[in-house]
């Protein structure tokens, strides 16, 4: 019997280096989700494909890995949680400079990863799978999101474990792992970074000799975190910032190396 998997899919650095460490832990069937909630940084969704396409590329000529996609419209969320940044223009994207002391960051979606893990799980038992995944990582739950902290992981298996016939076991494995440590994994494992998106905003448009680009803003918490995972790690964010400048330097003062 094949070794399956409910994952979810963001297009962020999290939830891609999941792909692949669900490949490296021997998933031979992953069922990938994707949530389309309204969300203000809508680059990451365009960035799913892309990940799929280079997990194919990479696996699929010499492993015989099944990966399929499901984009799921749930922007309902949008209309009844209008209080997060994430799916409210009018709130402004919290500054890592000013977060200090916040007991819940304003990007918090209210119970969004509830929500998203009662579909996948759902999922899960329609296509014989016994396990989800979801990208909740260490910083999630210091930086002060409720829903991606071990407590929320245990007690919402409490629920699952209800169910009758076919138990279905919620995992974050990221969540015991801090940035650096899952940069340095998706570096061994293969991900191409430079195809991910992590910054709360829908970036700055850019025009270079190879026409326009999207480029990160590094005082989102996100991508502060990121870059911070990165530098920690010794490795170049393959992704251009507004900051670029001041990044650079700290590649130098670090001796930081390209990657993918």
């Amino acid at each position: 019997m094949k070794k399956k998997l409910v994952l979810t899919l963001s297009g962020g650095m999290d939830s891609s280096v999941l792909l692949y460490m669900a490949q490296d832990r021997g998933y031979e069937e992953i069922h990938t989700v994707t949530f389309d909630y309204g969300q203000r940084h809508k680059r990451e969704l365009a960035c799913v494909d892309k990940q799929i396409k280079n997990f194919n590329e990479q696996f699929n000529a010499w492993m015989n890995i099944k990966v399929t996609n499901k984009v799921l419209d749930v922007k309902y969320i949008k209309d009844i949680a209008p209080t997060s940044s994430l799916t409210n223009t009018d709130i402004d994207n919290p500054n890592i400079s000013k977060m200090a002391g916040d007991a819940q960051p304003v990007s918090y979606v209210p119970f969004r990863n509830l929500m998203f893990l009662s579909i996948c799980s759902a999922y899960a038992e329609s296509v014989g799978a016994d396990t989800v995944w979801y990208g909740a990582a260490e910083v999630d739950s210091l930086a002060g999101y409720w829903d991606g902290s071990e407590e929320f992981v245990d007690t919402v298996n409490k629920v699952t474990d209800l169910n009758r016939e076919n138990r279905i076991k919620i995992e974050a494995p990221l969540l015991v792992m801090s940035k650096e440590d899952i940069v340095k994994e998706g570096v061994r494992l293969g991900v191409k970074f430079k195809d991910t998106w992590t910054c709360y905003s829908d970036g700055k448009v850019e025009k270079n000799g190879k026409g326009y680009h999207l480029i990160a803003d590094v005082t989102t918490p996100s991508s502060s975190m990121r870059v911070k995972g990165f530098v920690n790690a010794g490795y170049r964010d393959p992704i251009t910032y507004i900051q670029q400048d001041k990044i650079e330097e700290l590649y130098k003062e670090n001796n930081c190396i390209k990657c993918s």
